[in-house]
């Protein structure tokens, strides 16, 4: 990956001046994947002013594609520059917090890019059921009013058991996200219809609430085809691969 906004080189490539966050975000992104300088991007980005990121604000598509895609390269970003953040025995504190992307002037961290803003403000403590409790002023502006729990199969976080990485673009985000949903469910879902058990990956508890709880997780794998229409089984979660896994793009 490219030197990064802190240690930019004369020379680093632009991006074409009039490009909306948004483009800039899905380009930020792809940067990381190609190894290509990301430093423009990043610059970009937090340089976007208030009246850039109306769209954002205003469209629910679009914030879903920015917020994901300012994640997904924050988190790439990250294990670039500080990858001994992520193997400290204190992951939580010193990744997920520290910052990631700098939006509009404001230093972003994945956790509240994640909670803040594209969960609706929810904690993530309590299981998906409690609102979150410290709000910044940046949150309540740019906050998705809903929390989509599809995007718990687009976010990235570096760990082995995370869904690959793929650029969202506001046109085709729901197509994108259901595709992206059904993927990472094909490769982690084990039904037993013997057992009368289905086994799912932990953010179906971690964010249990996100998806309406145990009757609604059901229907949300019913819905993405990972159990059968009639099939009502009982909800075991796998654990979770915290390996460190850099650059998990799909192809």
């Amino acid at each position: 990956m490219a030197e990064s906004a802190a240690g930019s080189e004369p020379g680093a490539a632009t991006p074409p001046s009039g490009r909306s966050p948004v483009a800039v975000a899905e380009d930020l992104l792809v940067a990381c994947k190609l190894g290509e300088p990301t430093a423009a991007h990043e610059a970009a980005l937090a340089d976007a002013t208030d009246a850039d990121l109306r769209p954002v604000r205003n469209d629910r598509r679009t914030a879903l594609a920015f917020w994901i895609n300012c994640y997904n390269a924050g988190t790439q970003l990250l294990l670039e520059t500080h990858p001994e953040r992520y193997d400290s025995p204190l992951r939580m504190l010193r990744f997920f917090l520290a910052p990631a992307i700098t939006v509009a002037g404001t230093d972003l961290p994945l956790d509240r890019i994640e909670n803040g803003l594209l969960r609706g403000g929810r904690s993530k403590y309590g299981l998906g059921y409690l609102p979150k409790v410290l709000v910044t002023g940046f949150e309540r502006r740019y906050r998705l009013v809903d929390c989509d729990p599809r995007i718990h199969f687009a976010l990235n976080c570096g760990a082995e058991s995370c869904p690959p990485i793929r650029a969202y673009e506001p046109a085709r985000i729901d197509d994108q996200l259901d595709i992206a949903t059904r993927s990472y469910l094909d490769a982690t879902v084990e039904y037993d219809p013997d057992a009368g058990t289905v086994a799912v990956p932990r953010v179906f508890l971690w964010f249990r609430g996100d998806f309406g709880g145990g009757a609604g997780i059901r229907e949300f794998l019913r819905a993405h085809g990972a159990i059968p229409a009639d099939a009502a089984p009982r909800i075991r979660h796998r654990s979770w691969d915290w390996s460190k896994a850099a650059g998990k793009f799909v192809e």
